[in-house]
């Protein structure tokens, strides 16, 4: 695919059959074979609406992916709180590190159960109004609720059972695509 082909950002609703490959399929098109990966899964399990990251990071670190490193899960979420000392962590491992940024977000009521992907950073905290350095090389927000009042308790009212379906579609998609950098890895 050109450079002039690959898209800057895709928006897919977590309804869409295919989801999970369209995503696969974008990060795919932009991970690159010569960094390490790292996805920063970023949230909290004390919120239902802001779980979305760490719920990620939990199925995939159960999954036993190979190429893409994981950080942020139920048991050691990244949260405003920890967030400068987990990227000095992963800049102190990891060689020019390339960071997938997964986050919750609030957003208007057409975007809730939505998925943006994109090349650049995202900004954690920024539904709840928190002032947090932006983030990542490519990121993954996902719309779990509506925004824009009572940021905190929408998030806490917020339905596990999409934050679940969306967190199992993201999933899914970083495993296809860790499976695709296996194959490319091996050429």
């Amino acid at each position: 695919m050109s450079k002039s082909m690959i898209l800057k950002k895709s928006t897919y609703h977590m309804n869409d059959s295919f989801v999970s490959l369209k995503l696969s399929r974008f990060l795919s098109n932009h991970l690159p074979t010569d960094q390490p990966i790292i996805l920063l899964c970023i949230g909290t399990d004390r919120s239902t609406g802001d779980s979305l990251g760490p719920l990620v990071g939990t199925f995939l670190k159960e999954s036993l992916i190979k190429n893409i490193h994981v950080f942020g899960t139920l048991d050691e979420p990244v949260h405003a709180k920890n967030l400068p000392e987990t990227i000095l962590q992963i800049e102190d491992t990891f060689q020019n590190p390339y960071i997938i940024a997964v986050d919750a977000a609030l957003g208007s009521i057409r975007k809730v159960k939505t998925m943006d992907i994109g090349l650049g950073s995202l900004q954690p905290g920024a539904a709840m109004k928190k002032k947090i350095s932006s983030i990542g090389d490519l990121y993954i927000k996902g719309y779990v609720n509506v925004g824009g009042f009572l940021e905190y308790t929408v998030l806490q009212c917020t339905r596990l059972s999409d934050v679940m379906s969306m967190a199992q579609i993201i999933t899914k998609a970083i495993q296809y695509a860790d499976s695709r950098l296996s194959v490319n890895c091996a050429d």
